[in-house]
């Protein structure tokens, strides 16, 4: 059956499309992370959503899994197919047009496998911003991030895909298309099916294009950098700009004085403007920005009288484009700076901003008890609750042993979130990495709700298996 299909793919899409030869396919087996390996039937690469349509009903013909893919640069596996051999993959890296720009009621219409930087640059030609911001802005594509309901630097002021969404078109799992691709920011004519897609990772149908929410772009920016001595200081200083800047915050993001150090070792290239010497260091990047310079300026004199008035330092104030760019080359270069590192336990909670100090205290003690000498490597996006809270040991051959007790990490992590209100997972998905902690920890009722949906779309069970919910015991 698995070479009929083969043929009947070749006859669809013709041979460039169709790969089958293992070196060929390797790039599409692996996870960014190096930490999932599967093996595929074929990876294909349609370049319509007509054919994205007939590879589903071939592949649902022949009981074929189907895992979809856009850029690869997920972080909890949700890309890469298991080790069988059965399944498809789906690369959206072919479907990548800008179909429609629309200044006027500032959306834009996009294929699937356009990348952040693809719709950035659409939007910055007509003088609009697409916010989502991500540090593999040029590898990441649309529907990786709306399958995921990634998060970003800027969901501060523009919020999660799910918010920058208008509408989407979608392949089902039977092979039929469902499109809903009108900009509009009010619908109300019955169920928001667009929801039920994002943030599902391909497990109930495969994104092949969205209308995405575009702004008015910023004349002008300001990046504050704070030297603090602890969290509490950081979401004490975060609030205060709250206050003072309204919405007109776009970003603020916390880094620990380890993560720094990470940044210091592997990313030479990199100018760190901190000097302070406290040993629980943070350090909070918040960026504003305005529709002019003076309205900034404003703003920016706000920030000192408020710090003032606190007995608080301002930080530093950057307003050049450049010494933004540098500063903020810090927090872009962090996953990578961990990646050169090494392997680590790797968590992406969410948080009320007020219970963040909390958390830090009582799981490094948990895990500290536990894991002794244990390095925790936290950065994230304050204003949004969104921590990256990793564990490694400081000597790289520690971390093969620790790999091996994920489990009891992970229940000390996730133990601590969910008694203060958390989320086991912010803005990377579930993948295959959460599905059984999600499991454990959704509220009550979440699970059983999902499987019946997933039941309903999906009877056969074969988009992106594995992924998100467990198989069925």
């Amino acid at each position: 059956m698995s070479q009929a299909l083969i043929a009947q793919l070749l006859a669809c899409l013709g041979a460039d499309q169709v790969l089958t030869d293992p070196a060929a396919q390797a790039t599409y087996l692996n996870d960014w992370r190096g930490r999932y390996h599967g093996r595929a039937l074929a990876v294909v690469l349609p370049q319509t959503t007509q054919q994205v349509a007939e590879v589903v009903r071939l592949c649902v013909s022949n009981n074929t899994p189907i895992v979809p893919q856009g850029g690869n640069t997920g972080l909890c596996g949700g890309a890469t197919p298991d080790d069988t051999g059965r399944a498809v993959i789906v690369a959206m890296t072919r479907m990548n047009r800008i179909r429609d720009v629309d200044a006027r009621n500032f959306s834009i219409t996009a294929e699937a496998g356009a990348t952040l930087d693809d719709l950035k640059a659409a939007a910055d030609h007509v003088d609009r911003l697409y916010p989502l911001s991500l540090g593999a802005g040029h590898q990441s594509t649309l529907g990786g991030t709306l399958a995921t309901n990634a998060g970003g630097l800027q969901v501060l002021r523009y919020g999660m895909t799910r918010d920058l969404c208008l509408g989407l078109e979608v392949v089902l799992p039977d092979g039929t298309v469902w499109s809903r691709l009108a900009g509009l920011r009010k619908d109300n004519t019955g169920f928001d099916l667009k929801q039920w897609f994002i943030g599902a990772e391909g497990t109930l149908g495969l994104i092949t294009a969205a209308t995405m929410k575009l702004y008015p772009r910023p004349a002008a920016r300001a990046l504050i950098w704070l030297d603090l001595p602890d969290a509490k200081s950081a979401v004490c200083a975060h609030e205060r700009a709250q206050s003072v800047f309204a919405g007109a915050q776009t970003a603020s993001e916390l880094i620990s004085a380890p993560t720094l150090t990470l940044v210091r070792q592997h990313l030479p290239e990199v100018q760190l403007p901190g000097t302070a010497s406290w040993p629980e260091h943070w350090a909070l990047m918040m960026e504003v920005s305005a529709h002019d310079q003076i309205f900034l300026e404003a703003l920016l004199d706000g920030w000192r009288r408020a710090c003032a008035r606190d007995g608080q330092s301002p930080g530093l104030v950057a307003t050049s484009v450049a010494d933004q760019q540098a500063l903020w080359a810090i927090r872009k270069g962090l996953a990578e700076a961990q990646k050169r590192e090494g392997l680590s336990i790797k968590h992406d909670i969410g948080l009320p901003i007020s219970g963040i100090p909390v958390f830090l205290k009582e799981a490094s003690a948990a895990l500290e008890q536990t894991f002794p000498g244990i390095r925790i490597v936290a950065f994230g996006h304050i204003g949004d609750g969104n921590l990256h809270y990793n564990l490694s040991y400081a000597e790289p051959v520690a971390n093969d042993s620790l790999m091996a007790r994920s489990h009891d990490a992970n229940q000390i992590v996730y133990d601590v979130v969910t008694r203060l209100g958390g989320s086991i997972a912010a803005e990377h998905g579930i993948g295959q990495l959460k599905s059984g902690w999600l499991e454990a920890h959704a509220p009550a009722g979440s699970i059983d709700l999902m499987r019946k949906l997933k039941d309903a779309l999906d009877p056969k069970g074969l988009m992106n298996p594995g992924k998100v919910l467990n198989a069925r015991r």
